[in-house]
């Protein structure tokens, strides 16, 4: 485990200085890491805002909220939210707000240990015709990028409930995503695959209702934060 220290108080963090125990977040936990995410000249009410509908959220449903959700609590576009949080919903919003999408890892909010949960528990698809199997973790992350083929999008595709099936207009951005992690081995924020492929927040959250990360990302079979 890495800390990450700030008037006198130390928050244990991952890798990724994502907040591990839930309960260690206080308001100088946001303070101190915004300009570890690009946010030099301090927190506005409009970024309390949104952190407070994030932390409140999660509260409320166990779960962090869409970035979709988010924009229309507080009234902001994908490209308002930008400019509050330039490196991201999950890799800046989020992370202030002390939460991730792992939070259905009992154990990462220092609730009672499930130590199975703790490290990447691999679960496999049901069989294909063909017997492929594709190496999942607990979440249904793929576990290998270059595992990925259509039949896993279109898998996923189901498992989602996603009306009609994958579009010529969910295959673009599938494909986006895949070219730009093959380039950069990264994979892009929301603000940069809405600008990349000119779709604004309302029409991604139509093709892809579960998320961004949770339903685009996963479908093209990468995961936006290392684990």
């Amino acid at each position: 485990m890495e800390t990450f220290s700030f008037h006198g108080k130390t928050y244990g963090v991952d890798s990724q200085n994502f907040l591990i125990d839930l309960k260690q977040w206080d308001e100088d936990f946001a303070v101190g890491m915004a300009p570890e995410v690009h946010i030099p000249g301090g927190l506005t009410e409009k970024h309390w805002n949104v952190i407070r509908f994030i932390r409140d959220s999660f509260k409320q449903k166990g779960k962090s909220p869409l970035a979709y959700e988010t924009c229309r609590a507080s009234g902001l576009s994908y490209k308002n939210l930008k400019m509050l949080f330039p490196t991201g919903y999950l890799r800046g919003a989020c992370k202030l707000a002390g939460i991730t999408y792992r939070d259905r890892t009992v154990p990462y909010y220092g609730e009672q240990a499930l130590e199975s949960r703790v490290t990447p528990a691999y679960e496999e698809a049901p069989p294909k015709p063909e017997e492929k199997l594709y190496r999942v973790d607990a979440f249904g992350f793929l576990v290998d990028p270059s595992e990925w083929d259509r039949d896993f999008a279109i898998n996923k595709a189901d498992e989602m409930k996603i009306e009609g099936g994958l579009s010529d207009k969910h295959w673009k951005l599938i494909y986006s995503l895949r070219d730009c992690f093959e380039k950069n081995n990264f994979v892009p924020t929301l603000y940069e695959c809405c600008d990349a492929n000119q779709i604004e927040l309302e029409e991604l959250e139509r093709l892809f209702p579960h998320g961004y990360h949770r339903g685009l990302v996963k479908t093209a079979g990468l995961r936006a934060v290392k684990w």
